[in-house]
């Protein structure tokens, strides 16, 4: 009963992050530099044909009228249109949020099934040459930019050594694109039983995903270590040795009273990922949000720009809500 009430009221609260990211992504994408109006009406255009088109636009109305009717198009389902696509920007990112959850949920399915093992494996042994090579890793990915250790993977595999696919974007262009139920062109693939695709769905995922998860992973991979350093030093532990326990034995209690916390660093690794596919995508020519947020800020256009901060803040809040509520499943001391 307490978990429930605990759940809705984090989901009551949820409206009121997404109002507050709504206000302060608003006024700061107006703070961009760069007119609009003058990117639409063209180099050569009027006084007159400028003026003209900012009134269409509606960005001549005080910014506060200019915000309440953003909002009210935002409860209403409406996220607004594109000035470059001239599309419905819903419809924009329903067609790329697919590729972006494909790459951000594969580098995340490879973060963790890398990263808690060599966490565990560098808590159990912390000398020799092996563990100071993965800790000075960890501590050399945390500074590496994301984009650039892009670069270099396609100037390694791809110009060089000719075993990836070009940054050419999902698949190669002589594939058909598989048909869409996901929206991921890898499942699609695999439903559809179209195995060339499916091949070259995975070959482009290799490196983009290869990138986040080298420059992402050592998150999991040390806050495990030392929330398992820190388990396997504990009373209960010492005690289970001391009764001769199995070495197995005691890392599965140490694991076990360790998963709270790797919960939670699994779910800021969602976060870090929905920001480093920005530029990642940009590199990889992913056609997904990032690349669609940065060409939104490239041309200033505002409406795309919010929805993307918007639909991230909507995925982030998810994220963290169940987050907390898997930290409280697995650890029933917890009061919420």
């Amino acid at each position: 009963m307490r978990f429930w009430r605990y759940a809705g009221r984090r989901l009551a609260f949820l409206p009121v992050q997404l109002l507050i990211v709504s206000v302060i992504v608003f006024f700061l994408v107006r703070l961009l530099p760069g007119d609009p109006s003058y990117l639409l009406a063209g180099p050569f255009a009027t006084v007159e044909r400028v003026d003209e088109v900012r009134r269409r636009l509606g960005l001549d109305q005080p910014l506060y009228v200019q915000y309440v009717r953003y909002l009210g198009s935002v409860m209403r389902g409406e996220l607004g249109t594109s000035w470059i696509t001239s599309q419905p920007v819903l419809r924009d990112i329903g067609q790329r949020l697919p590729a972006t959850m494909e790459l951000i949920l594969a580098a995340m399915l490879l973060s963790v099934l890398v990263g808690i093992p060599l966490g565990v494996w560098t808590a159990v042994r912390k000398t020799g040459i092996a563990d100071r090579a993965v800790f000075a890793y960890g501590m050399l990915a945390g500074a590496l930019p994301d984009f650039w250790f892009a670069l270099i993977m396609i100037f390694l595999f791809f110009f060089q050594l000719g075993w990836a696919p070009g940054p050419i974007g999902q698949l190669d262009l002589t594939v058909s694109i598989p048909p869409r139920v996901t929206g991921m062109y890898a499942v699609d693939a695999l439903l559809a039983g179209d195995w060339p695709a499916f091949r070259s769905a995975l070959a482009h995922l290799v490196l983009p995903v290869t990138t986040l998860t080298a420059i992402y992973m050592p998150l999991v991979m040390k806050n495990t270590r030392s929330t398992m350093e820190e388990m396997l030093s504990s009373e209960f532990v010492v005690y289970a040795r001391a009764a001769g326990l199995s070495r197995a034995i005691q890392l599965r209690y140490a694991l076990r009273n360790a998963m709270p916390s790797v919960v939670t660093i699994v779910g800021i690794l969602f976060w870090f990922l929905l920001g480093g596919a920005v530029l990642v995508e940009t590199v990889f020519a992913w056609g997904g949000l990032g690349q669609y947020a940065v060409q939104s800020v490239v041309s200033s256009d505002y409406a795309p720009l919010q929805a993307f901060v918007l639909v991230t803040a909507v995925f982030t809040s998810i994220v963290f809500l169940l987050v907390d509520l898997g930290y409280f499943l697995l650890d029933p001391r917890i009061k919420p």
